[in-house]
């Protein structure tokens, strides 16, 4: 089993960057796909979500700025950041929930830091 998330880098404030999820070797389809992100200091926060059906979710920071979308065929989903600020600057963690099985797997995450 393996999350890996892509896409990271060195944007200026106002940029856009396009992250990155590819989850393979799952006993399962997966059911729900979130971003997180966490700076030095303080608690990882979800950032968005999105099911196998295709809802989503946002944090109120980023709703307007991110979008959330997945390919289920590739078990691959993707942010794309939008926007911004240097307060998103952070490690953007990719997370997965395997219902069936009841079962979770977290990426090692990617450093997105936006320069002021």
């Amino acid at each position: 089993v393996q999350v890996v998330e892509s896409g990271g880098g060195l944007v200026q404030t106002g940029g856009s960057l396009r992250l990155s999820c590819a989850a393979s070797g799952m006993p399962s389809s997966i059911d729900v796909m979130y971003w997180y992100r966490q700076t030095p200091g303080k608690q990882r926060e979800l950032v968005a979500a999105i099911t196998s059906g295709g809802s989503t979710t946002y944090a109120d920071s980023v709703k307007g700025r991110f979008t959330i979308s997945r390919d289920n065929v590739k078990s691959t989903m993707y942010l794309q950041m939008n926007s911004l600020k240097h307060e998103d600057t952070a490690v953007y963690y990719c997370h997965v929930e395997l219902y069936y099985y009841g079962k979770d797997y977290w990426g090692k995450g990617t450093l997105v830091t936006v320069s002021s």
